[in-house]
């Protein structure tokens, strides 16, 4: 294969439906020949790379997030097929940077991808909550990673005929000993490391390797799944027992799980966020969200007000909870 020395394709943990890897040409050859192809189209039509910002009147920045996702640009990013985590991280940042831009829609079509990063760029988006309106849309797949990435949003919708969802984490072991054996062939590992090649493809998965495998996919499974209960104002149990459980929904069925906060397509939301009609959950919710942290941290907010908390009361409410929390903790250290 003639492709850039730079490219890497990652095989690990991954945030991604399942479905999509069977999606891409079996043979690698011809993969290659294609990647190639959109490569040198891509150059010749001078587009702009994945994750680039495009801003719309009003002072609203659209920051697209297409294609499979990695950590670091690779062969996905550089025929835009894939955006990387790294790349649209500098985007958000010079975009919140921006006086000219006074919100941000993140354009989401993505079957998710690797896990690598997600985590990292969803902490981002969480914050710059609090500097700019992140409006989120499913436009039209938002699927594990990218679920992951949108839940952290201000607010997350999808169009009409979208899908949300796939919140697990999956990782694949192939076992090629019988297939070497029929074609006479026996790989010998020479490692240093107790563990060193545990999972290796040259024969079954141990019992123990097995184990060691799945806590680390549980590992990040409990990461994803405490972001989206963080982004979007829910308990945690709703996120692991509701939710689809690993299945992607439809606009409507996400839309009744509390996933997205609207049914809507892209020029629509732009119109509603232009005229200043979006921002709903930020009063709506703002007690909800800040009663299930206070509760996690084992503190108990006053009851809900008859009339819906501002943001600045509701932060009010939380950070005094919180100080009371943490000054818990201190009593019981000295104790």
């Amino acid at each position: 294969m003639n492709l850039p020395p730079e490219i890497e394709i990652e095989i690990a943990l991954y945030a991604s439906s399942p479905m999509s890897l069977f999606n891409a040409p079996q043979n690698l050859g011809q993969l290659s020949s294609r990647l190639q192809q959109r490569m040198l189209a891509a150059k010749s039509a001078r587009q702009a790379p994945s994750g680039s910002t495009k801003v719309q009147r009003g002072g609203i920045a659209v920051i697209p997030l297409p294609g499979m996702i990695s950590q670091r640009p690779n062969v996905f990013t550089m025929c835009n097929l894939g955006v990387a985590t790294q790349q649209f991280t500098q985007s958000l940042r010079s975009t919140l940077a921006d006086p000219s831009i006074d919100q941000i829609l993140i354009d989401i079509d993505s079957p998710g991808g690797s896990v690598y990063g997600v985590q990292e760029l969803a902490d981002e988006i969480y914050a710059a909550r609090s500097t700019k309106p992140v409006i989120g849309i499913a436009n039209s797949l938002a699927a594990s990673a990218a679920y992951w990435i949108g839940a952290s949003c201000s607010e997350l919708y999808c169009t009409p005929g979208g899908e949300v969802g796939s919140i697990g984490v999956y990782t694949e072991h192939l076992d090629m000993s019988k297939a070497l054996e029929m074609d006479g062939q026996t790989m010998s590992l020479i490692s240093a490391g107790k563990f060193k090649t545990e999972g290796n493809p040259y024969g079954p998965l141990s019992i123990d390797a097995r184990a060691a495998i799945q806590k680390s996919v549980d590992s990040y499974y409990t990461m994803f799944t405490k972001s989206v209960s963080r982004g979007r104002g829910v308990a945690l149990a709703k996120v692991k027992d509701g939710m689809g459980q690993g299945r992607c929904l439809n606009a409507q069925q996400a839309l009744q799980q509390n996933m997205v906060d609207g049914v809507i397509n892209k020029d629509q939301l732009l119109a509603r966020m232009a005229a200043g009609k979006s921002l709903q959950r930020n009063n709506i919710s703002a007690h909800t969200k800040n009663t299930i942290r206070a509760l996690s941290l084992g503190v108990n907010l006053p009851a809900k007000p008859s009339q819906p908390l501002t943001v600045a009361e509701a932060e009010l409410r939380f950070n005094q909870s919180e100080k009371k929390y943490l000054n818990g903790l201190k009593r019981l250290k000295s104790n």
